[in-house]
């Protein structure tokens, strides 16, 4: 698989995540993720935060700075109109992809 169809997937289970939860910070986001897979997916804060910055860039998520519950700061984000559009595109071209794989797999 390709770097970007990777990537492509971590932007998709971060606009998921925020789209399903409302505003989280990273930490928040890596924890959803994890659980939802049932531990099968971890996302390295080494990936997330890149990836995040990257589509705060591109107007899919929007940041603010806010307290969590244990009285820290920390950066929030929300997902954006433009993320929700994002997120359409992401879901649509993933279910290709595994459509694709799995037709290959059946052929096989």
């Amino acid at each position: 698989m390709a770097k970007n169809d990777l990537q492509g997937t971590l932007d998709l289970l971060v606009l998921k995540t925020l789209a399903d939860n409302g505003a989280l910070h990273g930490y928040g986001i890596v924890l959803h993720i994890q659980n939802a897979s049932g531990e099968v997916l971890r996302v390295e804060e080494g990936s997330l935060y890149p990836a995040l910055h990257r589509m705060e860039q591109n107007g899919w998520i929007a940041a603010e700075w806010a307290m969590t519950e244990t009285n820290r700061r920390a950066k929030y984000y929300k997902l954006t109109a433009a993320g929700r559009r994002q997120l359409d595109i992401a879901q649509e071209s993933f279910d290709q992809l595994v459509r694709g794989v799995r037709a290959v797999l059946r052929y096989a």
